[in-house]
């Protein structure tokens, strides 16, 4: 059976926030059965030999399918839809669209949206408000491009919700200053279209009841 390694314990301000929900939400969606593997992060579970094995830079997820042994979150969700036929389309030119905007998800999002949050973790805004000024603009440049792109669509690389609406939710789930998406009204709407959906309320109330925080 397909095993899914995530948390069973992590810090209280990741809590609800995990990468790894990125695959519970893709498993709910795809009716697939799974067994959860979890490990305690500040206990350190993901630091030793045998899980480098599954993830070589001690992250989570990772999973194990019949001798597949796979980490990247984004890397999963196409593993599995290609597996399963769902949530990325059969045709060449269909899926070529889902990985597009898979990367997109990860590399022009959520590379400024968590860097300015990196930013207001770890230094207060006056010992580095240039970076800081330079990095809210480059969020502030992709965000009304994404916009635009949603005009006329409900879901962001096809007609159907696939793995990419998966990434890019939960790439836009992380802005936590509500200034940014205030004057992009589509992606907004997109992004809480996308948390409606019902596999989403199941995996997040799953982890909830599920994953400690400390």
């Amino acid at each position: 059976m397909l095993k899914v390694h995530g948390f069973s314990k992590v810090n209280k301000g990741a809590h609800g926030k995990t990468r790894d929900l990125r695959v519970l939400w893709a498993l709910e969606e795809m009716q697939l059965p799974f067994e959860m593997v979890g490990l305690d992060h500040p206990a350190h579970e993901l630091n030793t030999p045998a899980y480098r094995r599954l993830s070589p830079f001690e992250q989570l997820p990772a999973i194990e399918d019949d001798g597949v042994i796979l980490s990247e979150s984004a890397a999963i969700l196409i593993y599995l839809a290609r597996k399963s036929g769902q949530l990325m389309p059969a045709d060449l030119a269909g899926e070529a669209q889902v990985t597009r905007w898979c990367f997109a998800a990860l590399n022009s999002l959520e590379l400024p949206l968590m860097s300015l949050n990196m930013i207001d973790w770890v230094e207060p805004e006056s010992a580095c408000a240039n970076y800081r000024g330079f990095v809210r603009g480059w969020a502030e440049m992709r965000l009304p491009q994404l916009d635009r792109w949603l005009e006329g669509r409900d879901w962001v690389a096809t007609e159907n919700f696939t793995v990419a609406d998966i990434l890019m939710a939960h790439v836009l789930s992380g802005i936590q200053d509500d200034a940014l998406l205030a004057p992009n009204e589509r992606v907004r709407a997109y992004r809480d279209r996308c948390f409606a959906r019902p596999a989403w309320k199941r995996a997040i109330d799953s982890y909830r009841a599920r994953v400690q925080a400390t």
